[in-house]
């Protein structure tokens, strides 16, 4: 964006509070804008014909969400709720707009993202059809520490509850108790109350290799 486009888009944004558990959207919704992610972490997830959500992706500092719903000017097929306390800012979607269409180098930026964002939607379909329960959960612990890091205890610093963890790796919640239960016996993981952390990560990297 020129300094000019930047200013305008600045002028025009709000800042908003998202406590815990609150949503920022809601699948089905018609977004005015889009909303990027200044500080805490945000779930989407979508409502399954069963009444069970699936995560598709965790929006933590940086990331925008809700481009595709106003690029495509159709409803918002994800839901987003706050996992912890979140700052985000909105940004209307007149602005987001018209730059699309008086600057390339913007839209081929947007593009970009959104092609990110199905690659990554693929490489779940993948992840649901090729690997078993196990392979997910541990591969999803792992992606937990590499994106968000651990506490000074070792911890993953981003504490997802059981029921989202579940969700994000596509499994019943009694499942992924016990998974997290055999895990921690073998050594894998350690855990405090809600807290996980990993204890052997070339265990689980090898679990999900197969070997």
């Amino acid at each position: 964006m020129s300094k000019e486009e930047l200013k305008r888009v600045s002028d025009s944004k709000t800042t908003r509070l998202v406590k815990k558990g609150e949503p920022i959207f809601k699948e089905g919704e018609k977004l005015d804008g889009v909303f990027c992610v200044r500080d805490g972490v945000s779930k989407l997830s979508k409502l399954s014909a069963n009444g069970k959500d699936q995560i598709v992706k965790l929006a933590s500092k940086g990331e925008v969400i809700g481009q595709r719903s106003v690029v495509a000017e159709e409803s918002v097929n994800l839901t987003a709720v706050a996992v912890s306390d979140m700052e985000v800012c909105f940004i209307p979607k007149e602005g987001i707009v018209s730059t699309l269409h008086t600057n390339p180098n913007f839209t081929l930026e947007v593009l970009r993202h959104m092609a990110h964002d199905l690659k990554e939607a693929d490489d779940v379909i993948v992840n649901m059809s090729q690997k078993n329960v196990k392979q997910r959960m541990a591969e999803a612990f792992l992606y937990l520490k590499k994106n968000f890091g651990e506490d000074e205890e070792g911890f993953l610093r981003l504490v997802l509850s059981r029921e989202d963890i579940s969700n994000v790796v596509g499994t019943a919640i009694e499942s992924c108790i016990r998974i997290i239960s055999e895990f921690k016996k073998k050594g894998y993981l350690k855990t405090s109350g809600k807290k996980i952390g990993i204890a052997d990560e070339k265990a689980l990297n090898n679990l999900i290799e197969g070997f």
